[in-house]
């Protein structure tokens, strides 16, 4: 599964969401972890009301099924979540992402909570789906 942190120094999760002008996102299995990318947002982030800058984040971030932030607007939460994508918010900003993901690879190897469980079939029904419709047109060429 993809997982999402704001962060201002790609070691902590220290950014606002809305306000937040890179997004780090790693790809997190039971084997461990791995870096993917950062997405990069530029313009007048901090501007409180303006909506329209929580769109092309939500877009960036559509196929991540967690987004952890230091914090975030009702507003922009209930995007996420509409679009689904988890935010949680840090502990506080002193919190590291690599402990995070560690801890996240932790729990995908033992017993994840109801709502991750819930999310991870979600995934897997939808990995088979398009396995279904792959297998599907490949018949369809024989």
């Amino acid at each position: 599964m993809k997982v999402a942190f704001t962060t201002s120094d790609r070691v902590h999760i220290n950014a606002h969401f809305g306000w937040a002008k890179e997004i780090d996102v790693y790809d997190v299995s039971p084997e461990g972890y791995q870096f993917l990318n950062t997405i990069s947002f530029t313009g007048e982030l901090k501007e409180d009301g303006n909506e329209d800058k929580l769109v092309p984040k939500i877009e960036a971030l559509s196929d991540c099924t967690i987004v952890y932030v230091s914090a975030i607007g009702g507003s922009a939460a209930a995007r996420l979540i509409r679009k689904r994508i988890t935010p949680v918010k840090a502990k506080s900003e002193d919190d590291e992402i690599a402990d995070i993901l560690g801890k996240l690879v932790q729990t995908l190897k033992g017993n994840p909570p109801p709502w991750l469980r819930k999310v991870l079939q979600q995934q897997s029904q939808n990995l088979d789906e398009l396995d279904e419709t792959e297998l599907g047109e490949s018949d369809d060429h024989n």
